[in-house]
């Protein structure tokens, strides 16, 4: 299989500088449904530069995000892109329900077996934009702004990386799990030790951060604590060790555990939920840490957080200074429609559909299709 790259030369400047790849195949129909490919051939035949205009919305307050990708894929596979007249609202802006967030208007031939792949390229990415979107309000609900960091490369299939990293960074992360997540922005991937790298040294976390260390000297120093299921106690084996090298200690306690804190401390227990990263554990590991003196020590929880977790810990004032969060970020939740709703410059929908004006649209003007680079 090949890959197409385009560098998108448009004339909004917001184009200019995007790199998306799409699979050759997009242009021969494979990823249209078949009713797409009949209609573009019977038009071809039968009503031969018949112009539409089509128009995308879905039924959601939202963050916006595909626009660039979309405009990128009718340069690369609509037939005569710079016939096409394109009006579209950004990636990163806030929509309502139905509100029209792109027309396109052309020759039905030139572009209209891209429907549903526009539909799904829009309903994946302003899911995952408003998605994380949410979360990162969550995490600023309570007296300080926290940090997101998308950890969400176990939780799909990593050929979405790129473009569910984008559709991130759109929401809000300050960063991502994997360098492919960056691509389409710029960055590079950030993180620290997995559960691996104990487990490498037997289960001692602080010869593991050790090594860590040593490797990467220049990385900030944030050591994963609940391998041993025992948060309170490696945390502070590993302060003590590194002292102010040590920038913080991240909790990712799996939501079917109790730590040892709980057993070692039954009198805590109460009507909580005492499994994974819970508020109490927190709280204690923070009041363990300043009690040694390690204030400066930060707190990063993961683990099945969502918004809703995170807003009941900012609710209680937990002491957490960043999350990671993974999976409830990929849930698709928006779909978008594609509606042709004009015919040779007159209306003309199926019923319960009409064209919409957005004064909000700005127009984007494509180019003749240009030389792309094949990859192999």
């Amino acid at each position: 299989m090949k890959e197409i790259e385009l560098k998108l030369q448009g004339k909004l400047k917001r184009l200019t500088n995007r790199t998306f790849k799409f699979d050759e195949r997009v242009g021969e129909g494979w990823f249209s449904a078949v009713y797409f490919l009949k209609t573009r051939d019977i038009i071809k035949e039968f009503r031969p530069n018949t112009v539409v205009t089509m128009q995308f919305f879905q039924k959601e307050h939202a963050v916006l995000c595909g626009t660039d990708e979309v405009i990128a894929l009718l340069q690369t596979f609509a037939a005569h892109p710079e016939d096409l007249e394109i009006h579209s609202l950004r990636d990163g802006d806030m929509i309502s329900p139905f509100e029209t967030v792109m027309t396109i208007k052309g020759r039905y031939e030139d572009f209209g077996y891209l429907e549903g792949v526009i539909d799904g390229i829009l309903a994946r990415r302003t899911s995952v934009a408003t998605n994380v979107y949410n979360v990162v309000q969550a995490a600023r609900s309570g007296r300080e702004e926290k940090p997101v960091i998308f950890m969400g490369d176990r939780d799909d299939h990593f050929t979405q990386q790129a473009g569910d990293g984008y559709a991130a960074f759109i929401g809000g992360t300050i960063g991502q799990a994997t360098h492919a997540m960056n691509e389409w922005w710029g960055k590079s991937g950030m993180g620290t030790m997995p559960h691996a790298l104990i487990q490498m040294f037997g289960g001692d976390v602080v010869e593991a951060a050790r090594a860590y260390h040593h490797k990467f000297p220049e990385d900030d120093l944030l050591v994963l604590v609940d391998y041993n299921n025992d948060v309170i106690t490696d945390a502070l084996r590993v302060a003590r060790e590194f002292g102010p090298t040590l920038k913080g200690v991240r909790v990712d306690t799996s939501r079917t555990m109790i730590d040892q804190y709980f057993i070692r401390h039954p009198e805590v227990l109460g009507t909580f939920d005492p499994r994974g990263a819970n508020a109490p554990l927190i709280f204690a590991l923070r009041e363990a840490l300043d009690a040694e003196g390690f204030e400066h020590v930060k707190i990063v929880v993961s683990g099945g957080f969502d918004e809703k977790r995170i807003r009941s810990f900012e609710a209680q004032n937990v002491p957490v200074d960043m999350y990671g969060v993974g999976g409830s970020l990929l849930r698709i939740t928006i779909g978008f429609t594609g509606d042709n709703v004009e015919l040779n410059g007159k209306p003309e929908a199926k019923a319960g559909r009409k064209y919409r004006p957005n004064p909000r649209l700005e127009r984007v003007e494509l180019t003749a299709q240009e030389v792309v680079e094949l990859k192999n």
